[in-house]
C-alpha cells in the first residue's frame, strides 16, 4: 500500500504554532511514528505553503498511488484549484483536519475538497492522519 500524506499552509509550524490547539509534536516527529506504526505501508510527506505546489503533487501521485491523505488546512477553504485536482485524478483522498472544523470559525465549516474525497476526518488531533490510514488498510 502506498499513500501520500500531504499536509498545506502553515502546517509546518505545528509543535509551534498555537500548541493549545494543535499540539506541541512536530509533524515530522509524527510521521516517524506513522511510519514505525504502519511498517506493511509505505508512507510518504509532502508539505506546501503554495497552493499550486500542492496542486501539483497531487497530479503526480494522482493515477500511481492507492491513497492520499490531504490536510489543505486554511486551503480547504478557498481554494476551487485544489477541489478540482482532487476531482481529476483517480487515487482516492481522505480530506483531514486536526481540529474540529466545525467548531471554529463559520468560514471554516466549508470545504472546497469534500465532494471530491473519500471521505473526511477531523477533530482528532494528529489521530486524523492514523484514522485515514487505517480507512485505506481496511
Amino acid at each position: 500500500m502506498k499513500l501520500m500524506i500531504i499536509n498545506g499552509p502553515n502546517l509546518n509550524l505545528l509543535g509551534k504554532r498555537e500548541p493549545e490547539m494543535y499540539g506541541s509534536k512536530t509533524f515530522e516527529d509524527y510521521f516517524i511514528e506513522l511510519q514505525e506504526k504502519f511498517k506493511d505501508c509505505q508512507l510518504e510527506y509532502f508539505q506546501s505553503n503554495i497552493e499550486g505546489e500542492l496542486i501539483g503533487k497531487i497530479q503526480d501521485v494522482g493515477f500511481s498511488y492507492d491513497g492520499i491523505i490531504l490536510n489543505a488546512a486554511a486551503y480547504t477553504h478557498t481554494s476551487v484549484g485544489i477541489g478540482d485536482a482532487v476531482k481529476g485524478v483517480e487515487t482516492p483522498v481522505i480530506e483531514v483536519h486536526i481540529s474540529n472544523t466545525h467548531k471554529r470559525e463559520e468560514f471554516r465549516h466549508v470545504s472546497y475538497i469534500s465532494s471530491g474525497s473519500k471521505g473526511v476526518i477531523l477533530g482528532f488531533g494528529l489521530q486524523s492522519y492514523d484514522l485515514a490510514i487505517q480507512s485505506f488498510l481496511n
